[in-house]
């Protein structure tokens, strides 16, 4: 099995995020505890802004194509680390965040963290709370979540799939059918409201959870997707 203190790559696909990448690649830094990582920043944005806003040294910048799959898999293309993590530019890593890592792939090869979000409604409280409920249940997390697995497994799976919606629903599934045990960490990455805030919690809630069943019965992501325009924010 996987050993500890391997070598980790941050990936963060995004797409219009200038007014907080340099946030977040601090953020990322600071709660690594001293651990050196590497982190790629994947945009997909119009003339790449983001890319240009960036004022963090060291970071590897990828301009790809729109799509959260696709960046993912365009900075996993270039990441170093024997470990990738993918994080949403707007979701924060808990202190010591590497550790949680390394002691999760030591006994398997995937995983992600439970979720909090950065708010004090208790209608997102909630939201949080099924949600942990549903990924340690199903053991299929969302992106949100800040999954993480062994790079050689993941280049052996293809990397995430090129569809427009559910790209993370579909990688985690794809581990399932291989056997793959996944690890639901019970420290929690802690992510912004502001999808709620912005589309109301009741709909964005009950959106996500149409979303997540007409996939689960079979619908294409493509339908999906017209059907439903997920936001732009990675």
């Amino acid at each position: 099995m996987a050993t500890s203190a391997r070598s980790i790559s941050v990936i963060i696909p995004v797409f219009g995020e200038s007014a907080i990448i340099s946030q977040t690649v601090r953020q990322v830094r600071a709660s690594a505890s001293g651990r050196p990582v590497e982190i790629v920043v994947a945009d997909g944005g119009p003339g790449h802004a983001t890319l240009a806003a960036l004022g963090e040294p060291d970071v590897i910048g990828v301009r790809c194509p729109p799509g959260r799959g696709v960046q993912m898999n365009a900075g996993a293309a270039v990441a170093g680390g024997g470990v990738l993590l993918f994080l949403h530019a707007d979701t924060r890593l808990p202190k010591n965040w590497p550790a949680a890592v390394d002691r999760a792939l030591h006994d398997v090869r995937a995983g992600a963290f439970s979720l909090a979000v950065d708010s004090p409604r208790t209608s997102l409280a909630v939201v949080a709370r099924f949600a942990n409920l549903r990924s340690r249940f199903e053991r299929v997390p969302y992106g949100d979540q800040a999954p993480f697995l062994d790079a050689a497994l993941f280049r052996e799976l293809g990397g995430f799939a090129p569809i427009p919606i559910m790209e993370d629903v579909d990688l985690f599934r794809r581990l399932k059918r291989r056997g793959e045990p996944i690890a639901i960490l019970r420290e929690r990455v802690l992510t912004s409201p502001r999808r709620w805030e912005r589309d109301g919690v009741v709909r964005r809630t009950l959106g996500n959870w149409r979303l997540r069943l007409c996939y689960a019965l079979g619908a294409a992501p493509e339908d999906l997707a017209r059907s439903y325009r997920p936001d732009r924010e990675e």
